[in-house]
């Protein structure tokens, strides 16, 4: 097996990864190319002893997951300019929101609700039923059978994914820009390509670590306990409640980019390091 070892032996990345079956979504001359993502079980969550973990991503506990399709990258400029041109169902959509431009940069600045009416939109276009996915989806995807914070391993530098290499102040806190013994890095201070670092899970996703955050179905809870064990979307009672993000951003240290770490935001806010990919089921 090639793999590449550095940051000694804590980033471990397999030259072989992300050969899983596909299937490329055709919108005019653009495609979105989704990855096959095969059923399993997932330890979700971080352990007590990770490192910088936070109190709400706990407890870990036992989820099944059926199999489904998820966007390889994150959705570009030129594929939600399209999308949003197609006829409106439920909202309208800004062809143009994002801050950072580039067709093949991650769309940002949009809300949960307009991803939403994205993934319906689509759907009907294609005859595929396509929507964002569940907070445990995401995680599993993300991880590929890693038990690590990230799915490179115990570490992660700004040669590997976008997100803030440089300490980050807040009041009397600072925060570091590496994580564990890895090595401080780049503030990019902007979004990148979604293909810009081609460094794909076992699962072939790009891009799980850092650009934007992702929004997920499910609605915000600050524990797991009471979580559901079949992968489904945890919602409750209250329609307007924040929604999950997962991944973290080009704006975050490498802490809020782990593959466990969660946060939320109201389905209404839209910032420039809130994007989104899609999911679906067979094709």
């Amino acid at each position: 097996m090639e793999t590449t070892q550095n940051l000694q032996s804590q980033i471990t990345i397999d030259k072989r990864q992300g050969q899983n079956q596909c299937f490329d979504e055709m919108l005019g001359d653009l495609s979105l190319r989704a990855m096959r993502i095969p059923g399993g079980t997932l330890t979700m969550g971080s352990p007590p002893d990770e490192l910088e973990r936070a109190a709400w991503e706990g407890p870990q506990h036992e989820v099944s997951i059926q199999p489904f399709f998820m966007g390889k990258y994150l959705v570009t400029q030129a594929q939600w300019r399209f999308v949003a041109g197609l006829e409106q169902l439920n909202r309208e959509l800004d062809p143009d929101p994002y801050r950072y431009k580039g067709d093949n940069r991650p769309v940002e600045q949009v809300s949960w609700y307009e991803a939403v009416e994205f993934c319906d939109r689509l759907s009907r276009y294609t005859g595929r039923d396509y929507r964002l996915p569940t907070e445990a989806e995401w995680e599993y995807a993300c991880r590929a059978g890693t038990t690590t914070p990230f799915h490179f391993g115990e570490t992660i530098t700004t040669e590997l994914a976008n997100y803030r290499g440089a300490d980050q102040k807040i009041g009397d806190t600072v925060y570091p820009g590496n994580y564990g013994s890895g090595l401080k890095g780049e503030h990019r201070e902007k979004t990148t390509t979604v293909d810009r670092f081609d460094v794909a899970n076992a699962f072939g996703l790009v891009d799980m670590h850092g650009n934007v955050w992702e929004w997920c179905q499910d609605h915000w809870h600050d524990s797991y306990e009471g979580a559901p064990e079949d992968g489904s979307a945890w919602l409750s009672e209250n329609k307007g409640a924040s929604r999950v993000i997962r991944g973290g951003s080009w704006n975050n240290v490498p802490r809020n980019c782990r593959s466990a770490f969660r946060d939320f935001d109201y389905p209404i806010d839209h910032y420039n390091s809130f994007g989104f990919r899609v999911v679906c089921g067979a094709p």
